[in-house]
């Protein structure tokens, strides 16, 4: 297999999304990628349906969409650790491992053996990586935290949702389990920069990651806001706090973004709507006197954006150099034709499904080509060649193991 973490093998024993989702882009850039799975039930995720895929036979199977999104390029051993026999196999399997992630509730490891401490006894130069609720550390360290627990906690529903008082107004969620995914970007930038280091140093490290830390620190400008003014943050719908105007309108036949990010654009704009006049007004002439008028110039853009229809508005605005476009849902996304240029859709071999689709890495390095490595694994199927080709178990110890359930396949 190339790909430019070829060269790197990855233990993933975590759960759900957040380092699911870091041990997924690490096997799409080349990393051999062992996912450690509990016999039997194997990752929460796979039963997180419907939909769930079918065979080829056009039969539903166990397999969840949900599973399928995060766990491609890997390989799955389910392997019981709270046995000692499958304590002694995780060991000798992270001997030989760059970096492990996990998702463990504080100490939970720590019971089987199996924490950094004890890891690194055995494995001097592993990258462990610990992704939890709210950290190693601090008052609220051993309590469970999922994404939308957290996407409260950490603020971003408090600025996400039209305003209270208004129809639907109130907190609301973002439609994907945002934290999760940034989180386990994060993981990377940080298990990457530690592999780094240790090319230097030849030393390992314990990489300690908080969904609430990171919500708070991708809360960017609002924090910002709030630590510069000490004024709360609102929710306030689709428009945007510091920019005028930068939000969804009604067109004749459609809703669609207008995001004018300048003074230019905005002249750019107003001259499509045949409204001039309002790149002189001092209420509007700059984004910091549209922003503090925002209550009357809203009113006067909503009023003409529904002289056009969306796709005439996207025709002139984007020949002036606004950025504009429509609001697609999923369908629509996968049928455009710059998704469709970029390849951002795929298919890869799966032992049960016969194919199964992806939406294929967004990473594209000059000279690198993203060799996916497999669909995401059934549960176990790997459990034998991992124990014979890694660890050198003969068939008979392989046999008394399943016997004894501490592994399965």
């Amino acid at each position: 297999m190339s790909g430019p973490l070829s060269h790197i093998r990855v233990l993933d024993m975590s759960r759900i999304l957040a380092g699911p989702w870091a041990a997924q882009t690490l096997a799409d850039l080349g990393a051999e990628v062992i996912k450690i799975e509990r016999p039997g039930t194997g990752d929460d995720t796979r039963t997180w349906g419907p939909p769930f895929i079918t065979d080829e036979e056009g039969q539903e199977t166990k397999e969840s969409a949900y599973f399928l999104s995060t766990n491609r390029g890997k390989k799955s051993i389910a392997l019981d650790i709270s046995k000692p026999q499958g304590q002694e196999i995780l060991k000798g399997l992270a001997k030989t491992s760059d970096v492990l992630i996990e998702n463990y509730k504080v100490g939970g490891l720590a019971s089987y053996g199996l924490s950094y401490e004890d890891l690194k006894k055995i494995n001097p130069g592993i990258i462990y990586c610990s992704i939890t609720g709210f950290g190693q550390t601090g008052p609220f360290s051993s309590r469970a935290g999922y994404d939308f627990l957290i996407q409260a906690m950490g603020g971003l529903m408090s600025v996400t949702g039209e305003p209270d008082g208004n129809l639907g107004g109130g907190p609301q969620k973002v439609g994907v389990a945002l934290t999760d995914i940034l989180t386990g970007l994060y993981t990377n930038i940080a298990a990457l920069s530690a592999l780094h280091r240790r090319e230097k140093t030849g030393v390992g490290c314990h990489i300690d990651m908080a969904l609430l830390d990171v919500t708070t620190a991708t809360m960017a400008n609002q924090a910002l806001n709030f630590l510069v003014t000490g004024e709360v943050p609102t929710r306030m719908g689709n428009a945007h706090p510091n920019i005028v105007p930068y939000q969804a309108f009604e067109a004749a036949d459609m809703y669609l973004i207008v995001a004018v990010g300048n003074d230019r654009q905005f002249s750019g704009f107003v001259e499509v709507a045949g409204r001039r006049e309002l790149a002189n007004d001092e209420r509007f002439s700059t984004n910091a006197a549209r922003v503090e008028n925002r209550e009357i110039l809203i009113p006067i853009i909503r009023e003409f954006m529904k002289q056009k229809t969306g796709q005439e508005w996207i025709d002139e605005l984007e020949k002036k150099g606004v950025p504009c476009g429509p609001i697609n849902n999923m369908q629509q996304v996968f049928k455009h034709p710059q998704i469709k240029a970029r390849k951002m859709q795929i298919e890869l071999k799966h032992p049960v499904a016969g194919k199964v689709p992806q939406v294929a890495s967004p990473i594209k390095i000059t000279g690198e080509n993203i060799e996916y490595q497999g669909a995401p694994p059934t549960l176990g199927q790997h459990s034998n060649n991992i124990l014979t080709e890694m660890l050198g178990f003969t068939k008979d110890q392989i046999a008394a193991l399943k016997k004894d359930k501490v592994i399965d396949f």
